[in-house]
């Protein structure tokens, strides 16, 4: 069985709280061993590696094309590895959750993300299960994108370790479980 995890983000920004999902995909390819496994696959743009979970593989994707253009990056590897978008993971940015938290949410609307919205499109459906990972919110609505496009201050990147590490433990936990309830059928 196969999954694909996307790291939503911008490629070229790490350190932005829009970019995220892409450091959370750095952390799981650590976890996994396959840190150094990277490799750029025009086909996709995407910059993709591959690792075994238990009787899973996984596809790690960062696509190497803007937020708003992510879906093109997720769907082109959907069709390349045969995967459904129910198989697909999409891990991004929340501002409506608090900086520190993050849940699993299954499937549903972008609820204003565009890479999630981008996603959708692509792909056909909302089907995707998404790994939220909390940002906070501005004070001001004015400064959205602003704040989303701008890096961690200091005292947020110290944060920042345990949260990714609990996002993939997150991930990792439900990957496990679906794997282990379609290996045991109806």
């Amino acid at each position: 069985m196969s999954r694909c995890v996307a790291g939503l983000g911008n490629p070229g920004l790490p350190g932005t709280r829009h970019s995220v999902g892409m450091a959370v995909l750095g952390q799981l390819a650590r976890r996994l061993g396959v840190a150094e496994s990277w490799e750029r696959d025009r086909r996709c743009a995407a910059d993709l590696a591959q690792a075994s979970l238990g009787d899973a593989q996984l596809v790690l994707l960062r696509p190497r094309r803007l937020m708003n253009l992510n879906g093109h990056s997720v769907a082109q590897a959907v069709e390349l590895f045969g995967l459904t978008a129910e198989e697909v993971y999409l891990v991004h940015d929340e501002l409506d959750k608090p900086l520190g938290k993050v849940a699993l949410k299954l499937g549903g609307s972008a609820r204003g993300h565009n890479g999630v919205r981008s996603c959708i499109s692509c792909l056909n459906s909302n089907a995707m299960p998404r790994l939220q990972v909390g940002i906070g919110r501005p004070t001001h609505r004015d400064a959205v994108q602003a704040y989303v496009l701008g890096r961690f201050s200091p005292a947020e990147q110290e944060l920042l370790p345990p949260v990714l590490e609990r996002a993939v433990d997150l991930l990792l936990g439900h990957i496990h479980q679906r794997s282990r309830e379609s290996s045991s059928g109806p």
